[in-house]
C-alpha cells in the first residue's frame, strides 16, 4: 500500500451517510445555485469567525482576486506578500493587473517576516497580502499598524489556516478582508473547488456580491460594474455546512497527528515544524527540514511513502515571473527552504499504524542518506 501524503477515502467512509444526505438534500430542494445551503453556509462561516459577511466563490484563486478587486486594488498598484505560497496567491494580483512585491520569510516559522515589509512600500502600494502558511498564523500587529500609517488595505491568505488562531484571535477575523480556499485537502475541504471572502465592511461585502456574478444584484440583469461568474454551487456549499460543524475536531485530530510525528522523530536531524508564540497551529501539512530533502525523499519512495513538497519552486524563481526581475539570491531564506523541506502524510484519518509505518521509514532513512 502506496501511503500518500493526503488522503480523503477514510474520511469519507466516516462520513458518508452525513455527505449522501447533504448531496440528496440539494437535489431535492429544486434550486442549485444561490439558494438557502449558500446563504447558510456563508452565515454559519462568518458566525465562526465573528465576521459580519461571508461572500462564497467558486475557488479560493478568485477569493483573492475578488477581495482584491472589493478592496480596490487593481492595474498599476503594487501588493506586498511572499514568494513561498502556492502560485494563486500571486497569480490572483497579477488578475488584477497590480504588481506582486516579495519580502523574505522568517527562517524558524517560515512566515512573511514582517520586520522586512515597510521597506518594500512604495507611494504605489495599496494593500499588504500575508499568507497563513501551512496552518499558522503571520503576527498581523506590525502589519496593522503599517497599514494605518500609510493608508493600505490589509487582505489575509488563509486557505491553509481554517481554524488557526494568534493570542485566541482565529485567521481571517483581522484585516480588511479574509480569503479562503475550500479546495479538497484544506483543513475544511469541500468535495470540489470552493472558496470564501471575509469582510466586516459592508460596502466590502457589497461589492464582492457583485463581483461574484457580473457585476449584478443576485435578482437583477442590470451590471453594475463588470464582474465575473464566481458563485458557490449548492452541492459544495451544503457538503461545507456540515463539515464546518466538524472543524476543530478535523483540528484536533490534525494536532495528535503532529503530536505523534514530534514524539517519534524529535530526536533526529529532522527539522520538526516550530509553533510561533501565540499561535494555535493546525497542521494544514506537516513540513519538516533537512539539507538532504531531495535523497530523503527518493530513498522514502522505496518504502512506499509518496512525499510532497510545499513549495519546491518559490513564485519569484518561475519563469512566469521573470518579468517582476527578481534575481536569484534575492529571497535567501525563501530559496534556501525551497530546496530543503517537505511534508509528511497529514490529515485527520491518518491512522495511528499508518503514521508508525511512516516514522520507522524516515528513522530508517534517515540513518542511511
Amino acid at each position: 500500500m502506496t501511503i500518500r501524503v493526503w488522503d480523503y477515502l477514510q474520511e469519507y467512509e466516516n462520513e458518508r451517510a452525513d455527505l449522501l444526505d447533504a448531496v440528496d438534500s440539494v437535489f431535492r430542494s429544486g434550486q442549485l445555485v444561490f439558494g438557502a445551503s449558500m446563504r447558510s453556509f456563508e452565515e454559519e462561516f462568518a458566525a465562526y469567525h465573528g465576521s459580519g459577511h461571508c461572500v462564497s466563490v467558486d475557488n479560493g484563486t478568485n477569493a483573492v482576486k475578488l477581495g482584491l478587486q472589493a478592496l480596490g486594488v487593481g492595474p498599476g498598484d503594487e501588493v506586498v506578500t511572499v514568494s513561498n505560497t502556492a502560485a494563486p496567491t500571486v497569480l490572483a494580483i497579477d488578475a488584477v493587473g497590480a504588481r506582486p512585491v516579495f519580502v523574505d520569510v522568517d527562517p524558524d516559522s517560515y512566515l512573511m517576516d514582517t520586520a522586512q515589509v515597510a521597506a518594500a512600500i512604495t507611494d504605489r502600494t495599496r494593500a499588504l497580502l500575508p499568507v497563513h502558511l501551512y496552518g499558522q498564523c503571520v503576527d498581523l500587529a506590525p502589519l496593522e499598524r503599517l497599514a494605518a500609517d500609510h493608508g493600505l488595505k490589509l487582505l489575509e491568505d488563509c486557505a491553509q489556516a481554517h481554524g488557526a488562531r494568534r493570542h485566541g484571535r482565529v485567521a481571517g477575523s483581522t484585516g480588511d478582508a479574509a480569503a479562503f480556499s475550500f479546495y479538497p485537502t484544506k483543513v475544511l475541504g469541500a468535495y470540489g473547488d470552493g472558496g470564501a471572502v471575509l469582510t466586516s465592511a459592508d460596502d466590502t461585502a457589497a461589492r464582492l456580491r457583485r463581483l461574484r456574478y457580473y457585476g449584478m444584484e443576485e435578482r437583477y440583469y442590470v451590471v453594475e460594474t463588470p464582474g465575473h461568474n464566481s458563485r458557490l454551487d449548492e452541492l459544495q456549499a451544503e457538503i461545507l455546512r456540515r463539515k464546518l460543524r466538524r472543524l476543530d475536531d478535523y483540528v484536533a485530530a490534525r494536532r495528535a497527528v503532529a503530536e505523534r510525528y514530534a514524539e517519534g522523530l524529535g530526536d533526529t536531524d529532522l527539522v520538526l515544524p516550530g509553533v510561533v508564540d501565540g499561535n494555535e497551529h493546525v497542521y494544514y501539512v506537516y513540513v519538516v527540514r533537512h539539507p538532504r530533502r531531495d535523497a530523503i525523499l527518493e530513498a522514502l519512495g522505496t518504502h512506499g511513502i509518496a512525499l510532497n513538497i510545499s513549495y519546491p519552486w518559490p513564485v519569484h524563481t518561475m519563469s512566469g515571473f521573470a518579468h517582476l526581475g527578481y534575481a536569484k539570491g534575492s529571497l535567501p531564506v525563501t530559496e534556501e527552504l525551497a530546496g530543503q523541506i517537505f511534508s509528511l502524510p497529514m490529515y485527520p484519518s491518518l491512522t495511528p499504524e499508518v503514521q508508525d509505518r511512516v516514522i520507522a521509514a524516515v528513522r530508517e532513512v534517515l540513518l542511511k542518506v
